[in-house]
């Protein structure tokens, strides 16, 4: 790490205790993705980690969403867990499957769920605090029925709120004509540095790239690789060290 960046991390660690919080579980590289989301300035990386531990005891109080509280979600099998590409778990979310929730709580617990399990599949006994992940959303044969705008924003509002700098990419595949409009709207509720990791695929050379920065052995068949579709329900992961 930086001169600038062990200044700028000591300088958080005090910043948070002065706020009534603790950073004393927490390693550099965890408080360095708060650091980056907010422009490497202490004084607002502070105020983003004490809310994020605010929530997190709040939303998350057993430390994790158990399938019993999301079974509705897990439901529709959806979301798909592959394995990593560049030291990043491949999540796959296919939204033919999905239809907006008519239990929002549930649906944000859900939310949790998938990204805290995702992340989770990228430890290697324990977790080191900058591990990330890379998302495809997979838009093909999507009708009116599964458009779930309010859905995207609150998955992206969990993600920079609360997950700051976990996302590497996300891949976005076979945008129909009529969702252009939809994601015109949910790319308003967007951080600049989110938008930035945001690849919409639309030609065969773009396939190509997306092909090989994820992996042939990584993807699955029907997206040009040669691996098998994974459910995240069916993925276990191995117990974390303390």
């Amino acid at each position: 790490m930086e001169k600038t960046q062990e200044v700028a991390v000591t300088q958080m660690r005090t910043l948070v205790q002065k706020l009534g919080s603790s950073t004393e579980k927490y390693g550099d590289p965890t408080l360095m993705r708060f650091l980056i989301a907010r422009s490497m300035d202490p004084d607002k990386a502070a105020k983003m980690f004490v809310q994020w531990r605010k929530w997190r005891a709040s939303f998350v109080p057993n430390g994790f969403i158990s399938e019993s509280e999301v079974k509705d979600q897990l439901e529709d099998r959806k979301i798909f867990l592959q394995d990593l590409s560049n030291g990043c778990p491949v999540m796959i979310v296919k939204a033919s499957k999905h239809f907006p929730a008519k239990d929002q709580l549930q649906y944000k617990k859900f939310v949790v769920h998938l990204l805290d399990k995702t992340i989770a599949s990228s430890f290697r006994g324990r977790e080191i605090g900058n591990e990330r992940l890379i998302g495809i959303l997979d838009l093909q044969q999507i009708s009116y029925k599964n458009v779930d705008a309010r859905g995207l924003i609150t998955g992206f509002q969990f993600l920079q709120a609360y997950y700051p700098e976990r996302l590497r990419k996300l891949f976005i595949l076979n945008m129909p004509r009529f969702f252009v409009s939809v994601w015109r709207m949910v790319s308003r509720f967007l951080e600049k540095a989110t938008a930035e990791k945001i690849v919409i695929v639309t030609n065969e050379d773009e396939k190509r790239d997306f092909i090989k920065e994820i992996g042939e052995e990584i993807l699955p068949e029907e997206y040009g690789g040669q691996a098998k579709l994974v459910a995240l329900q069916d993925v276990e992961l191995s117990p974390v060290e303390d």
